[in-house]
């Protein structure tokens, strides 16, 4: 008895350094990033696959029909310009005075037409007036029927010399086409965006199969749209009027509301990239977007669809097979199947499988974290 008392504190001394052994050996609990599940709105997407880029509702490369040697430039680079105003002119010398004989053609065709024409009318009262005669016996049948010829003859030279009046209009209509083909005028108000050529230089057109530089190029950036690449595959999803999100390069944290406008009727291949569809998307406020410079790059999102108040996770959160990891009060990870619904690159709707406070394990990339693992959540995380 006396020695099962002294065995006593013994025992108890080492359960005690066992417990301490245990305790200072035992694994630490991982340290992981939770989210707790609540409701919100998901809204699946699709985004651009290439940059696009902002367009102007108008643009236009100008040149002449015809080369020549610039002999007018009205306008420098970034000058704003009205509708109808001439903003380049070749060397028209010629042609000016092309012009100016046909115009004075013109000018002695409507004199022969007038002198013919009052010489036809006084054989038409003179032919009247023989007539008259005859009836009463005073001259010849003979005098009429030659006034009558003469009347006949004095018409038809005035109607030779009226179609010599409109043949020397077509004359001083085709001077001014000429005319016309050397001249660049602004056919819509707007801002020239490049000149191609300085005053003296020789500026050709673009001959068939050869591209050539435009003299001016003349964008309207009072209206501007977003052209965007989207993914083939993408393409029967997107239509017109779905919402959309742009965001730029040049413009961090800065997003316009648009709506799509239009969806390419075909498919653009371009080489070594994916086959993609061309979008138009508008600005929703076209206000937002003055100031805007043509040609900047934009990423867009369009969302196709919008589902509010659903049970949803972080996407990064599902693992393959639609699994998810979940931190339990015991501290232990556990995995579960979920169903998942509507879905984007960071929300995926959930139909089955979590309850709203369950804490989704998001830091799937951390050592050790597997289904039965102890662990902790990080501090601050939720």
């Amino acid at each position: 008895m006396a020695l099962s008392r002294r065995l006593i504190p013994v025992v108890i001394v080492i359960a005690l350094l066992g417990a301490a052994g245990w305790w200072f050996t035992r694994p630490k609990p991982i340290v992981v990033v939770v989210h707790e599940v609540a409701r919100g709105r998901v809204e699946a997407s699709v985004a651009n696959t290439r940059a696009g880029e902002v367009e102007a509702c108008q643009r236009t490369k100008l040149a002449t029909i015809t080369g020549g040697r610039i002999d007018y430039l009205g306008v420098k680079e970034g000058d704003r310009v009205q509708a109808g105003q001439v903003l380049m002119r070749l060397w028209q010398g010629d042609l000016r005075s092309r012009a100016a004989v046909a115009e004075a053609q013109l000018a002695t065709a409507r004199q022969r037409s007038t002198e013919a024409c009052t010489v036809a009318a006084n054989a038409r009262s003179e032919a009247e007036r023989q007539a008259a005669l005859v009836k009463r016996g005073f001259v010849s049948a003979s005098v009429e029927e030659k006034a009558r010829t003469e009347a006949a003859a004095r018409a038809a030279g005035c109607a030779s010399a009226q179609a010599d009046v409109k043949t020397a209009e077509r004359q001083l209509e085709a001077a001014g086409i000429d005319l016309n083909r050397v001249v660049i005028v602004a056919p819509f108000a707007g801002t020239v965006a490049k000149i191609t050529g300085e005053l003296g230089e020789i500026s050709t057109p673009s001959p068939p199969g050869v591209p050539t530089p435009p003299a001016i190029d003349l964008i309207d950036d009072s209206c501007l749209y977003v052209k965007a690449p989207m993914d083939e595959v993408d393409a029967p999803k997107i239509h017109p009027g779905q919402p959309a999100r742009i965001s730029f390069e040049a413009l961090p944290g800065k997003t316009f509301a648009g709506r799509v406008k239009r969806v390419a009727p075909y498919i653009t291949a371009v080489e070594k990239q994916a086959r993609t569809v061309e979008v138009d998307i508008d600005f929703a406020n076209p206000e937002e977007a003055r100031g805007l410079l043509v040609g900047y790059s934009v990423d867009v999102e369009i969302v196709l669809e919008t589902r509010d108040d659903v049970l949803r996770v972080p996407s990064a959160a599902i693992r393959e097979g639609n699994r998810v990891l979940v931190l339990g009060a015991d501290g232990l990870i556990a995995e579960r199947s979920i169903r998942p619904g509507l879905a984007n690159w960071e929300q995926t709707e959930v139909l089955e499988g979590l309850a709203a406070g369950d804490r989704v394990v998001t830091s799937l990339e951390r050592a050790g974290v597997v289904p039965g693992a102890h662990a902790t959540a990080e501090a601050g995380a939720n």
